[in-house]
């Protein structure tokens, strides 16, 4: 096998904002596997597959990781979802060991949700810039600072900032819950994608004070290329993920998470899409929908950083070899700090049975306790 890759990750640090609250992370690297050759990806599938039966185990495979563990995921009995899908069905399956194919905070969430069981993850340092930009001291710090607020984070953030929070959301639910919270009086406190933050204030009227971090892939989409784009193909509708630039959310059809990118290119009257996120949803879209073409959305270009292309570089650094390796050895088990767990599941839990509400028609507003009793 061939010896992984270093990948410098460089990205701008967000100008900090009039309370001081900021992105602090600069610089990152992530190791990126090497591609295989067809009889060593068929070979791995083959260990994996039987692994996953010896051990008791099951893949959940984010949508941005490589199509090799997006396909063995599914065909294995196993998931390819959005963080929020993830979450619940490693809680909800019977395998007692996880193997989780996506950033370390998914596997964090994993073990939350499941403490009894094996969270294994291919590569323990596949992190996310929101995390690493919201540290809990000076992300606790913050909440200090508005302690009249309810605390809103997204899923991309640490278990200690979890613990910190009322409400945990991704991006399919947080409509859904901000609104509700803003109906029942709550003032929000929100972390830590300015952006998705942004624009779920616009969409709700709630009154949200922001943490000013960013995802080093959907931050760089850019409008003015998008604009140039959309002439050369005027048939075809944008999807945006809300991640994005507010100039670049202005110009989408349809803006959600990666489900509801996945549904809108579904339902959507139109034969060619151009798509604003992490360039590994093209695998489930195209393969989903053959007869329709799909366009990568324009960054500021393909760097050698991968600063400025459409691909999570922490996402690449999953990979068949790893997964392997990781369910023969046990090696790269998350752990969470027991002390954290039952404070980091209580905003986790509160999402969850929202959504469960919401999705089975139960009125899921009556979940949200009136302000001050969050």
């Amino acid at each position: 096998m061939n010896t992984t890759a270093i990948k410098d990750v460089e990205y701008e640090q967000p100008l900090a904002g009039a309370d001081g609250a900021t992105c602090s992370t600069k610089h990152a690297w992530a190791r990126v596997p090497p591609e295989l050759s067809p009889a060593e990806r068929a070979a791995l599938k083959d260990k994996i597959r039987r692994l996953l039966k010896e051990k008791n185990a099951v893949m959940v495979s984010h949508y941005y990781v490589h199509p090799d563990l997006q396909d063995l995921a599914e065909e294995t009995g196993g998931i390819v979802s959005d963080s929020l899908k993830m979450a619940r069905f490693g809680r909800d399956h019977a395998a007692q060991t996880l193997v989780v194919s996506g950033v370390r905070f998914m596997g964090e969430t994993a073990k939350i949700l499941s403490p009894e069981k094996t969270v294994l993850m291919p590569d323990l340092d596949a992190t996310c810039s929101l995390d690493l930009g919201c540290p809990i001291d000076e992300f606790s710090a913050f909440c200090d600072q508005h302690p009249e607020r309810t605390v809103v984070v997204y899923a991309n953030t640490s278990a200690a900032v979890k613990a910190r929070a009322d409400w945990l959301v991704t991006s399919s639910c947080a409509l859904d819950i901000v609104r509700a919270l803003k109906d029942a009086g709550h003032k929000i406190l929100w972390a830590p994608d300015r952006h998705l933050g942004a624009y779920i204030e616009r969409e709700t009227g709630a009154d949200m004070v922001f943490w000013n971090g960013a995802c080093i892939v959907h931050d760089e989409f850019k409008a003015l290329e998008l604009e140039l784009l959309k002439k050369e193909h005027p048939q075809a509708k944008v999807l945006v993920h809300p991640e994005s630039p507010p100039e670049v959310v202005a110009l989408a059809d349809a803006v959600g998470s990666t489900s509801a990118i996945l549904q809108a290119a579904r339902e959507m009257d139109a034969r060619e899409f151009i798509v604003a996120t992490d360039n590994g949803m093209m695998h489930k879209l195209r393969r989903l929908n053959p007869g329709k073409t799909f366009h990568e959305a324009p960054t500021a270009g393909n760097s050698a950083t991968c600063k400025s292309c459409a691909h999570c570089p922490w996402m690449a650094m999953n990979g068949l070899a790893d997964v392997a390796r990781v369910l023969e050895t046990g090696a790269n088990a998350i752990h969470v700090d027991p002390a954290l767990i039952p404070r980091a599941r209580q905003p986790i839990d509160r999402m969850l049975a929202f959504t469960a509400a919401l999705k089975s028609g139960q009125p899921a507003g009556a979940l949200v306790p009136h302000f001050g009793a969050a």
